[in-house]
C-alpha cells in the first residue's frame, strides 16, 4: 500500500445510507501524498505521445489537471449540464439510480488527439463510459482510461469491454 492511501477517509453513509464513501480530500491536503498519487496515475501513461487529458466533473478535473501537467499536456474538461458556456457534444448516460448527461466543447479535441480520460473512483463505471464515448464522438483515439481508485468489490472492471486499457493506482 503507497503511503498516500493511508490518508483516505472512509466516510459511512455518504451521500446516502448504506454507501460507504471513499474521501480523498486528505490526500489533496497533503502536497507529498497529492504528488505520489499523480505520480502512481501517470506511470503507466508516460511515452505515451498524449495530446490531452479528459477530467470528467468534478473530482476528476483536480485528478486530471494536476495528471495533465505531470504528462505535459492539455485538459479537456468533461462536464454536467449547463457548465460548459460554447456549443457542446453531450452524452446522456445511465447511472444505478436514474440518469445523468456530460457535456464537452464541440471543439476541444482535434480529430485523432490522443488522450486519456480520467475520474476519480471507478465504482459501477457508467460514468466513465460515458465519458469514454463521449470523446470518441470527438474523433479523439481514445489511449486510455485512468482513475486513482477502484472499488474492485462493485466488480466494474469484469464488465469492461473497452479497448482502452484501464488503469488504477489503488484497488479496494
Amino acid at each position: 500500500m503507497s503511503s498516500w492511501q493511508t490518508l483516505l477517509r472512509d466516510v459511512p453513509d455518504f451521500p446516502r445510507p448504506g454507501i460507504l464513501f471513499k474521501d480523498i480530500t486528505p490526500v489533496l491536503a497533503d502536497a507529498d501524498a497529492f504528488a505520489a498519487a499523480i505520480g502512481e496515475m501517470a506511470a503507466p501513461w508516460r511515452g505515451e505521445n498524449l495530446d490531452a487529458v479528459v477530467g470528467i466533473e468534478s473530482r476528476g478535473f483536480i485528478l486530471g489537471a494536476a495528471l495533465a501537467l505531470e504528462l505535459g499536456t492539455g485538459f479537456v474538461p468533461a462536464r454536467k449540464p449547463g457548465k460548459l458556456p460554447a456549443r457542446t457534444l453531450s452524452l446522456e448516460y445511465a447511472l444505478e439510480y436514474g440518469s445523468d448527461r456530460l457535456h464537452i466543447h464541440i471543439d476541444a479535441l482535434p480529430p485523432g488527439a490522443r488522450v486519456i480520460v480520467v475520474d476519480d473512483v471507478l465504482a459501477t463505471g457508467g460514468t466513465l463510459k460515458a465519458a469514454l464515448a463521449l470523446t470518441r464522438q470527438q474523433g479523439a483515439e481514445v489511449v486510455g482510461a485512468a482513475v486513482l481508485l477502484e472499488l474492485g468489490f462493485l466488480g466494474a472492471r469484469k464488465d469492461w469491454a473497452d479497448p482502452a486499457p484501464l488503469r488504477a493506482a489503488a484497488v479496494f
